[in-house]
């Protein structure tokens, strides 16, 4: 299978940023408590859904860069690992947090086996992809995850009544935009519900607003 021109690009400029992105996004969420919030939220999910029926409890952290939210979610108690494009943030995501598992690796195609997961975390990594690509890579998160299990997306939030996806120039490559209501809309097909979402103004060092959106594959009945 050949790889999708934009995955190159994509592959290519975070290679090409890594160390400075490293530097620059590695501390973030200290000062962000309404993202760990979520963050913690969707682990004690994972966690009781886990001890509650046997599933897996494994979180993959998809597009996790140089591996800064792979480390929190290990220290809120998941087993979580990390799965990123860039070969250059999978080398700083290991440098910088040695003994947790990092992989380079394609979310649209990921080498796990269906219902291998009790969680997958995509942090502001969805954004790059074509928005006509975007309900086949759901469908990718719902085939990986147990039934029960969780998704925790977090994305740069469209304008206020936007019905379809923004274009807006990212700083390290082009991206897109969403409202909650379109990510919704499109995970619903892919058999996903929604259970919490915040969207959240700019911060001192942000341009746009931000939107989590937390969801989840139903039990098996």
């Amino acid at each position: 299978m050949g790889e999708e021109p934009d995955l190159r690009v994509t592959r290519d400029a975070y290679d090409g940023v890594a160390e400075r992105y490293a530097q620059l996004f590695s501390r973030m969420l200290a000062q962000r408590p309404l993202d760990r919030a979520l963050l913690g939220a969707f682990a004690e999910l994972v966690l009781a859904h886990a001890t509650a029926t046997g599933a897996p409890a494994a979180v993959a952290d998809l597009g996790c860069g140089p591996g800064h939210i792979t480390a929190h979610l290990r220290e809120l108690g998941v087993d979580a690992f990390g799965i990123d494009l860039s070969p250059q943030m999978i080398m700083l995501a290991r440098r910088d947090h040695p003994g947790l598992r990092f992989e380079v690796g394609n979310m649209h195609h990921l080498a796990l086996a269906d219902g291998a997961l009790g969680g997958a975390v995509a942090w502001y990594s969805i954004i790059h992809t074509p928005p006509a690509r975007v309900p086949a890579l759901f469908a990718e998160f719902a085939r990986v995850l147990t039934p029960g299990g969780h998704l925790l997306l977090a994305f740069q939030a469209a304008d206020a009544g936007a019905e379809a996806p923004q274009p807006h120039p990212h700083l390290v490559t082009p991206s897109h935009r969403w409202s909650p209501e379109a990510i919704a809309g499109l995970l619903r097909p892919a058999g996903f519900v929604e259970s919490a979402r915040l969207l959240r103004e700019p911060d001192a060092t942000e341009r746009l607003p931000s939107a989590v959106l937390l969801a989840h594959r139903p039990p098996a009945s």
